[in-house]
């Protein structure tokens, strides 16, 4: 896995990257992240979103490149772009983990995996595999050649931990607060 991270394109939040040689990887808390994959011409592709849906079309604005449904859109359009077939792609999901403490509510990482499951079924893309919920962050690698995902789990320190669920609990505040903040112009 080092020697793949080591060459590879780090993607974030709101982005999606679709290569045929260069590795792709992120770091996941309760965002989540979908590989998608042509084996006939050995490309993929991997998204990586915060929540399931803003209200915003995809590409529209910066708010709606972090949400699941403009994320996958964007990046099965990227796969059409670069001569993939929707018929031929395969899925693999990882994250939606569970850092933030709930109080019996549905937490983000369960929407986020509810979401990514209603997504693909609803799209006819078989996910094949899947490192999905649990307590824990995620380093995952995508090999495009291959489509192969290498997934490493990892336990935060304490402070680590901390240090991630305010960075998660920040960002959504400040999404939220774009979103309300909008402008509307009426005709």
């Amino acid at each position: 896995m080092k020697q793949l991270e080591r060459h590879a394109l780090h993607i974030h939040s709101g982005d999606i990257a679709v290569e045929s040689h260069k590795p792709i990887m992120t770091l996941l808390g309760s965002c989540i992240s979908v590989c998608l994959f042509d084996p006939q011409l050995k490309m993929a592709g991997m998204n990586h979103f915060m929540l399931p849906n803003f209200g915003a079309r995809a590409g529209q604005d910066v708010e709606s490149l972090h949400s699941g449904m403009a994320s996958m859109e964007l990046l099965v359009n990227a796969l059409l772009k670069q001569g993939a077939k929707k018929g031929r792609l395969q899925a693999k999901a990882f994250g939606g983990g569970n850092l933030v403490p709930s109080s019996g509510k549905k937490t983000i990482g369960e929407t986020n995996i509810e979401f990514t499951h209603q997504w693909l079924s609803a799209e006819g893309i078989p996910l094949l595999a899947s490192d999905l919920g649990g307590n824990c962050a995620r380093k995952i690698v995508l090999n495009p050649t291959s489509g192969e995902v290498l997934c490493r789990q990892i336990q935060p320190q304490q402070s680590q931990k901390q240090q991630l669920i305010q960075e998660e609990e920040n960002y959504k505040t400040q999404l939220i607060q774009s979103l309300n903040h909008r402008k509307i112009d009426y005709w």
